[in-house]
């Protein structure tokens, strides 16, 4: 498509004027190069298709100047399909124009007269007009979005006046019924599924069928008509997989389960009913070995049938499971609450009664500066001391002011954690492979970025994140280093990596959002590897009962996030994530209920591991 344009029209005219410059001195060529930016930039101008009238009568029909080759500008291709039209093969230029359409489907390539005269679909095969309608179906989305869907309306009326000339041609009205379905005519897709079902019964029409009543909220119908398409091809095991997903969407989870379990039966390895199955049983007892089971099932067949989303339909919103949770310390809270305000705040007091996670407190100061911190106490455990001796230290401290103990970050490791940190992901195996990028950075440059953050980027999730809640940002780039460091040296064998080592001085340093950070990355690598997953239940499952020990006696503000972590970790001690999701239970500094049963076998065991 053309870039760099903010009114088109002129464009269009701008190529056209080099068109007719080129044609009155016959350079056809030429001529034919800027049409086809002119077409490319205004489709429907009629003055671009006076002038490709024009270049067609001077060289006998002018389709041999727009070639197809390997990889065709729009331009040629639309020009190309106007031309045959125009020498008597509408049905080849029909096709050319639903492959524009697949490849931009928002500008109006078809919005032309002879697209949508009625007598056109008279004319050609309907065969040929089914797989045109198909075609375009399967480049535009189901549905496609209001604003989205007036370029779509000539190829409607081309179904509209085939149908009307072909009325008993089953495979026809079933194409138009899933062109008429995706752009919202559904009254229409129902009528002309249901005839063409009647004029040609076969799974294919009971599924356009089924479609069309799913989208019209007709679950009844569409869940019979999906029925009798099995019967037509019960070897169609998609076919299973629809009608466990609409039964699903209506909340009868064990009969969609059933037809998931049937198919199966037949297919063990068939992707669809694989993805839709763990996805349902995640939605009915919320266990994450669904998800763990259904990554490890993506990572062995790469070469699925098509894309799924199931995965990352159960991740979406869930805290490290899909996006970054939110900070909770008072300083955050202060910030949040000085942005909100809307004034500039420079200097000042403020007083904290005890000492917070160093990122925390890095970022308060970076949002008003010169503000002068007194905290009351730093009761024992000391925040500012390890939990276990690491080697890897990210701050040191004067008295309660934490200063950086690494060197800021070069120019480029800065660019490209700009570019790649983000609060949200798919899942953990998508924020693994996202991560790759950060595979040649140098280790102090990820270490450096952890307690040098730059600024947010210059892009509209940057600006929302600087004036509503930097800390995030903060938190986002501790997070994408993290799993950056994943990627570091990969050629070590992981018991004795570099990689390794680091994660877990991080997860043992200075309680700080660097902990999350690090153990989240570790939770992505259990995900990504089995081998690796024992060793990683246990690790959070004693980074949190550490977390615990120490609340007992101070604050801990990052052990409820350490709580989500062991949720989101494969193979999770059992205990331990009942201990969790107790933990999570709690309203945030509220009255605490009855520990659950198992509380005191899992403290039991951790406590021997903490102290050993």
């Amino acid at each position: 498509m053309p870039e760099g344009t903010d009114d088109p029209r002129l464009s269009a005219e701008g190529e056209l004027a080099l068109a007719r410059l080129a044609l009155d001195e016959g350079d056809l060529e030429h001529a034919a190069g800027h049409l086809a930016g002119a077409i490319a930039y205004a489709p429907t101008m009629p003055e671009v298709h006076e002038v490709l009238a024009q270049l067609a009568a001077r060289t006998g029909g002018g389709v041999d100047l727009f070639p197809l080759d390997q990889h065709p500008f729009i331009g040629t291709v639309v020009a190309r399909a106007h031309l045959l039209a125009a020498a008597g093969r509408p049905g080849d230029g029909l096709e050319l124009l639903a492959a524009a359409t697949g490849h931009a489907p928002l500008a109006d390539w078809a919005g032309v007269p002879w697209v949508s005269a009625p007598e056109l679909p008279g004319q050609l095969d309907p065969d040929q007009i089914a797989r045109i309608l198909m075609q375009v179906c399967a480049g535009i989305p189901d549905p496609v979005p209001e604003p989205a869907r007036e370029p779509l309306w000539p190829y409607l009326r081309l179904a509209r006046h085939a149908v009307a000339a072909h009325p008993r041609h089953g495979l026809l009205l079933g194409a138009s019924s899933a062109l008429a379905r995706r752009v919202g005519a559904l009254t229409l897709a129902m009528e002309w599924a249901g005839q063409g079902a009647r004029e040609l019964p076969s799974k294919l029409s009971e599924v356009w069928l089924g479609y069309a009543y799913r989208s019209a909220g007709r679950t009844e119908d569409a869940l019979a008509a999906l029925r009798r398409a099995v019967t037509h091809d019960p070897d169609d095991l998609s076919v299973y997989a629809d009608i466990a997903g609409t039964l699903a969407d209506h909340g009868e989870l064990d009969e969609a389960l059933e037809w998931i379990d049937r198919a199966l039966t037949r297919d063990p390895g068939f992707d669809c009913a694989v993805h839709t199955g763990h996805r349902l049983r995640y939605r009915r007892d919320g266990s994450l070995d669904h998800l763990v089971a259904l990554a490890d099932f993506q990572r062995d067949h790469p070469d699925d049938s098509h894309e799924h989303s199931d995965l990352a339909e159960c991740c979406h919103g869930q805290p490290w499971l899909g996006r970054v949770p939110a900070a909770t310390e008072a300083v955050v809270a202060a910030i949040r609450q000085v942005l909100a305000d809307g004034d500039q705040v420079t200097g000042g007091e403020l007083r904290l009664g005890g000492l917070e996670p160093p990122s925390a407190m890095r970022s308060l100061l970076g949002e008003v500066p010169g503000l002068a911190v007194t905290v009351a106490a730093v009761p024992e455990p000391d925040l500012r001391e390890p939990r276990r001796p690491v080697t890897h230290h990210l701050w040191r401290y004067d008295g309660t002011t934490a200063q950086p103990a690494l060197s800021p970050p070069s120019a480029s490791a800065v660019d490209r954690i700009r570019h790649l940190a983000h609060p949200a992901w798919p899942h953990p195996p998508a924020a693994y492979d996202a991560a790759v990028g950060l595979a040649t950075v140098e280790l102090d440059d990820l270490l450096g970025l952890l307690v040098h953050p730059p600024a947010p980027p210059a892009t509209d999730l940057g600006r929302t994140l600087a004036e509503h809640d930097p800390t995030l940002w903060t938190r986002c780039v501790q997070v994408w280093v993290c799993l950056g460091l994943l990627h570091h040296r990969t050629d070590e064998p992981w018991p004795d990596s570099t990689r390794r080592r680091v994660l877990l001085d991080l997860v043992w340093g200075v309680e700080d959002w660097a902990t999350e950070a690090a153990l989240f990355a570790l939770v992505t690598a259990a995900w990504m590897d089995p081998s690796v997953r024992a060793e990683v239940a246990r690790l959070t499952a004693e980074r949190l009962a550490d977390a615990i020990v120490v609340g007992r006696r101070r604050p801990v503000s990052i052990q409820r996030s350490l709580a989500h972590l062991v949720l989101a970790t494969p193979q999770a001690e059992s205990s331990a994530a009942e201990v969790a999701r107790h933990l999570l239970a709690q309203p945030a500094g509220g009255r605490q209920t009855p520990r659950p049963r198992r509380f005191g076998q899992f403290w039991h065991r951790m406590w021997s591991r903490l102290h050993r």
